[in-house]
């Protein structure tokens, strides 16, 4: 989320009773961040700095790009690796397992999205 959300508010109660239904509510919070999806797939695709990450997504600010980077990267989901030798000190990016796993399940979901669904109902319908 761009913001907290105060613990008090109606917002954060409508969270936890969801949450309390399905976990899956909260999984799908945790990846639908706004640029979480596009900076995953980014660095998948092979822009692993910084610098490459800003250009491919000019209108991401900087503190918006590093705070989803480090979220990443907590996660579990992006590894950051420090590259020595180089002033200033530049940092790579890449994708963890766990991260190739997510994004398996996002290509199914965008291949499912993209389904003739009116053939599909029909054939469903006669199960």
């Amino acid at each position: 989320m761009a913001s907290k959300v105060k613990g008090s508010s109606m917002n954060a109660h409508n969270l936890k009773v969801l949450a309390s239904y399905c976990d899956v509510n909260e999984t799908l919070q945790n990846i639908s961040q706004r640029w979480k999806v596009q900076i995953l797939h980014s660095i998948f695709t092979g822009l692993a700095h910084f610098s490459q990450l800003k250009k491919a997504h000019p209108s991401l600010s900087d503190q918006v790009l590093g705070k989803r980077l480090g979220e990443l990267v907590a996660q579990g989901l992006v590894s950051k690796t420090c590259i020595t030798g180089t002033t200033p000190v530049q940092t790579a990016y890449s994708v963890t397992c766990k991260g190739k796993g997510l994004l398996s399940i996002i290509f199914e979901l965008q291949a499912w999205s993209k389904k003739d669904w009116a053939t599909q109902s029909l054939q469903c319908s006669a199960l």
